[in-house]
């Protein structure tokens, strides 16, 4: 079992207190059921991972897992600042039935980590967990950037089995693919490449984008596959415009309020992140209304 395919990176709906609202966690998961996605991230950087507590965490997994269908691949987003707690999370995850982890890189103390750092950090967590491993190299969020010779070091422990890679760069997609072990899963995060990753060895993508927009983050990946490369390339360059509006200029803000014009339940993020305003929901759902045509304009 090997993580390919398209992934949404799941959001977590909260009620209009801020608490987390489980029951629309289901109602999108049992949605996400009926698309050909692949499987769920659970706990990612569009969870809103970072804005919640442990027991909130614990009780999105628990429920996440009791309603995903079995034919959908989990994976749990378990990285934390130290290696210590990144363990321990990824056991959580493991005893709670999830066959994956994705463990981001540590940030905080970026100006005096190297190389060796996460190196040792990463090859600690794999040595620990019961499950096997995704990097997970987000800079945009963490301002760490895994390079491609520390991928290729860490793609040599048998537990690391693939890296999610945020950075949108798609030299460095082939760069891995081309230095890792076959069975290594290389995950774009970048919906504005999925093509492009695709082209040259990646195996799928984790996109927050495909939250609101599923079945047309699948059907790129679906069309690669069967050889439809003009039809894909077409279709990608509409997400890449949605990935811009919805995504690079909005946030999980915007995210969410496409995944409410798409019908599922999005609505507010916690403060201090806020909802966007008139012009920019104007162009969310202009780019929608271009990709689902039933959807009305604002």
């Amino acid at each position: 079992m090997q993580p390919n395919g398209i992934f949404p990176a799941l959001t977590t709906p909260y009620s209009s207190d801020e608490s987390v609202s489980l029951s629309a966690l289901r109602e999108n998961v049992c949605r996400y059921n009926e698309t050909s996605v692949s499987g769920f991230v659970v706990l990612g950087s569009t969870g809103e991972s970072v804005m919640l507590t442990r027991e909130e965490a614990d009780s999105i997994l628990v429920t996440v897992k009791e309603t995903a269908s079995p034919s959908k691949l989990l994976i749990a987003g378990t990285g934390a600042e130290t290696t210590a707690e990144t363990i321990e999370r990824t056991k959580r995850a493991a005893f709670l039935g999830y066959p994956f982890a994705l463990v981001k890189t540590p940030f905080y103390y970026k100006p005096v980590y190297r190389a060796e750092n996460y190196i040792r950090h990463y090859r600690a967590v794999a040595d620990a967990s019961p499950i096997p491993i995704l990097l997970y190299s987000v800079p945009q969020f963490t301002g760490i950037t895994l390079e491609t010779p520390e991928i290729l070091a860490l793609a040599e422990h048998p537990n690391i089995v693939g890296i999610k890679d945020s950075s949108g760069h798609v030299h460095r997609v082939g760069e891995v693919v081309a230095g890792a072990r076959p069975s290594f899963s290389v995950l774009t995060g970048g919906a504005a490449v999925i093509y492009p990753s695709l082209a040259v060895g990646a195996r799928g993508a984790v996109l927050a984008l495909a939250s609101a927009l599923p079945e047309k983050c699948a059907e790129v990946y679906e069309l690669v596959h069967s050889g439809q490369h003009e039809k894909a390339r077409q279709l990608q360059l509409l997400l890449a415009q949605a990935s811009k509006r919805i995504s690079s200029e909005n946030g999980i803000p915007g995210l969410k309020y496409a995944m409410d014009l798409r019908g599922y339940r999005g609505g507010l993020c916690r403060l201090p992140l806020l909802p966007p305003n008139e012009t920019q929901k104007r162009s969310i759902s202009e780019i929608i209304h271009q990709l689902h045509p039933a959807v009305a304009r604002v």
